[in-house]
């Protein structure tokens, strides 16, 4: 109404003006021209407020055209008969122009309104189609939903467990009778749709996707125009789709994480398996030599015996520490305590660990004089050099020595595992401190290396393998300088 008032005034206004700007030249003017200029109120009205407007356009033009430049002037009586017929040709063809300006006014409205209505569904779609968590997802819809066609309350049930869970919420909260009344097992009846409602009613609308149930929007009333009731149905379909593909999603991630799990698991036993075995053999064959009373054994040999099986409990007591290392750090419970350490007392007691098991096999230490000391985790960083001396040890041909070296890098120390071994492909440098891993090549793998790059970088630090020249790797890890050690010598020692 308010747009038909204005667009009337509007027309009516622009007739008496320019009837009033052509008057003093009505002498110089023909009636044709007159007329063709009454154009304008009639149009003017229509943009504004429509036909109905534009009628009242027609009405003004009819009458200050009549009674300005139809003789006898300034009366609305018409003097010649012919006159009427200009008149009423005027009418007609008025009508008719306002017809027209109407229809592609409202074809282009039309046009704007579908242009809006088909930006604001592609800005919806393309606001689901991202890649995002359920919850994120149904908060986004709700959130949506409630901003872009102002429904003061609306929520986003899904089904659990036989019953229908608020996943997310929006706006004002639903009371707990509004939750009542959306129970199916309360008996009581809720609109379904988007079809006009009373505005502070409970209505909702179902989310399925291929004939499947994913979820329900319940609103506290519902947009008032058709057209975005229209726009919120197709924002449904598209939301149920979206969840749809979501929750498909992260049905795969857990699917492909349990798979993982598996793969682990399966890992696990064969490299732990792979592990006990030859000491377990050792000792079975060491322990059964012992109590078998036919075998006449010398004392060397009862001596070698209690020797090799001490050797392998010794290892398979590494194994186990290995093992809940591995447990403290997929708990998150590692934790680094740091102190100042030398250099030399950490090789020193690294390797004095590993000297049953490494019997004849000769370690080489070289540290500088005037190293200085580190700042680490005395613990960890000793069962990193443990591992790698013991992965070195099992690796290195029989006779040959392993090589402990440090050397002072800027502020960091970097210590070094060498032997003598087949080496490591360039290609496997990097999988070798994979959990559980073995090579058909016969490159290393096992918890030892895993568990030394874990605790390394559990400082801040770097581990990797490299070549030997003559053939060989050497593993290399760097320990940060302490920055206060007055307390200890430059030395370590």
């Amino acid at each position: 109404m308010r747009r038909y008032l204005v667009g009337s005034v509007v027309a009516m206004g622009l007739a008496v003006g320019l009837g009033a700007a052509m008057a003093p030249l009505r002498v110089h003017l023909n009636l044709a021209t007159a007329a063709l200029v009454f154009v304008l109120p009639v149009v003017a009205g229509v943009m504004v407020g429509g036909f109905p407007a534009g009628v009242v356009g027609v009405a003004g033009g009819f009458l200050v055209y009549d009674f300005l430049f139809l003789p006898p002037y300034y009366r609305l009586t018409v003097g010649d008969a012919r006159n009427w017929e200009t008149l009423g040709v005027y009418v007609v063809v008025m009508l008719l122009v306002a017809r027209v300006v109407a229809s592609l006014e409202s074809a282009r409205s039309e046009a704007l309104r579908r242009t809006a209505e088909a930006r604001r569904l592609f800005d919806l779609s393309e606001m689901l189609v991202q890649d995002r968590s359920v919850d994120d997802l149904l908060r986004s819809i709700v959130g949506t939903v409630g901003a872009v066609f102002a429904v003061p309350s609306v929520a986003l049930l899904v089904p659990e467990d036989g019953r229908l869970e608020i996943a997310a919420s929006a706006g004002d909260p639903l009371s707990a009778a509004d939750l009542h009344q959306l129970d199916p097992a309360s008996g009581m009846t809720v609109s379904l749709g988007a079809a006009p409602a009373d505005r502070g009613g409970m209505r909702t609308v179902a989310l399925t996707a291929a004939g499947r149930p994913v979820g329900i929007l319940a609103m506290r009333g519902m947009p008032a125009s058709e057209d975005d009731r229209a726009l919120l149905r197709t924002f449904a379909n598209h939301a149920a789709l979206a969840l749809e593909r979501a929750q498909l999603r992260e049905q795969a991630l857990r699917t492909e994480l349990l798979e993982e799990v598996d793969r682990l698991r399966h890992a696990l036993v064969g490299a732990v398996s792979h592990d006990l075995r030859t000491p377990l053999a050792t000792m079975k064959v060491a322990s059964s030599t012992l109590l078998h009373p036919a075998l006449p054994l010398s004392d060397a040999d009862v001596e070698e015996l209690h020797g090799l099986i001490d050797v392998e409990t010794d290892r398979l007591a590494r194994l186990v520490t290995s093992l809940l290392d591995m447990t403290r750090i997929d708990a998150g419970v590692l934790e680094i305590h740091r102190r100042p350490t030398g250099v030399a007392d950490l090789v020193d007691g690294s390797v004095m660990g590993l000297r049953s098991s490494l019997g004849l096999r000769e370690v080489v230490v070289d540290i500088p004089d005037g190293m200085p000391v580190v700042d680490i985790d005395h613990l960890l960083m000793g069962q990193v050099l443990a591992n790698l001396v013991d992965n070195a040890d099992r690796h290195a041909p029989p006779g040959s020595a392993i090589r402990v070296t440090a050397e002072l890098r800027g502020d960091r120390v970097a210590l070094s595992v060498a032997d003598d071994g087949p080496g490591i492909p360039a290609a496997e440098r990097e999988a070798v401190f994979d959990r559980y891993v073995r090579f058909d090549t016969g490159g290393r793998a096992g918890l030892g290396l895993t568990i030394a790059k874990t605790f390394v970088e559990a400082h801040d630090e770097h581990i990797w393998v490299e070549d030997v020249p003559g053939g060989g790797a050497r593993f290399v890890f760097l320990m940060p300088v302490a920055t206060a050690a007055a307390d200890l010598s430059p030395a370590g020692r």
